[in-house]
């Protein structure tokens, strides 16, 4: 004599396709977890789900960088020499204040052109 074995099938929930299974922990003051659950609210979302949107989709625009921080301080040390052109300008004359102030200028366009280019 055979035994049928007959699976029976679970109740309940079916399985999700993709688990997720680690769990990041996020502190908020009241009022900024009052905040993000009216955001949520109004897009439709739940909490979880939109704190998981945000974070992945969101970009983050990162602090200066060394090269930058030089190319601030190359400006900052341009400043002076536009008082000294100004210096030049009062002792001989605007023509020659003119070609220093050109040359100041062509040198911080080139800066500001490198600060402008990564972001």
């Amino acid at each position: 004599m055979k035994t049928l074995i007959v699976k029976k099938k679970k109740a309940g929930r079916p399985g999700k396709t993709v688990k997720k299974e680690v769990r990041a922990a996020v502190r908020f003051s009241r009022h900024e977890y009052f905040i993000v659950r009216e955001k949520a609210s109004q897009a439709g979302q739940t909490i979880s789900f939109y704190i998981r949107q945000a974070a992945i989709e969101s970009k983050i625009i990162p602090r200066i960088s060394a090269e930058e921080t030089a190319l601030i301080r190359q400006l900052a040390g341009m400043a002076v020499n536009f008082n000294q052109v100004a210096r030049i300008a009062h002792r001989e004359g605007l023509y020659e204040s003119m070609q220093y102030f050109n040359q100041y200028r062509q040198a911080m366009d080139e800066v500001i052109k490198k600060l402008h280019h990564d972001q």
